[in-house]
């Protein structure tokens, strides 16, 4: 079992930049894909950014490629998702997920495993 747990939301105006967290329990952090997900009230999950278990890959969704960066510290068991130049848009509820089988599409929601409960992020215009 994972447990995760996001952390960094808040409100920001537009233009401005947030960090967000995701602190992972166990011991095999280190062998799943992470992903970043984020839903809009009334919208579906959609994806974000995603990263390998070595740190190799990244992928990330076209409306947040080039203002948003993930990472991850693998001797910390946290992921991060760096977000600069934040719009109105980008307002939503941000999921971290875990993927153990590494298998699937790092894109899909339904190849994670583990979710956290969510952090809000809220950009005014």
């Amino acid at each position: 079992q994972v447990q995760l747990i996001e952390s960094g939301g808040g409100l920001v105006q537009a233009g401005d930049s947030l960090r967000l967290s995701c602190a992972a329990s166990g011991r095999t952090f280190s062998s799943y894909n992470m992903g970043w997900f984020r839903q809009a009230p009334g919208t579906e999950r959609e994806f974000v950014a995603a990263i390998n278990w070595r740190g190799s890959r990244r992928y990330y969704a076209d409306s947040v490629k080039g203002r948003f960066t993930i990472s991850r510290d693998n001797a910390k068991n946290i992921v991060y998702l760096q977000m600069n130049s934040l719009k109105p848009e980008d307002t939503a509820v941000y999921y971290c997920a875990a993927d153990s089988d590494t298998i699937g599409s790092m894109t899909s929601p339904t190849s994670y495993d583990y979710w956290g409960q969510g952090t809000q992020v809220t950009v005014s215009s």
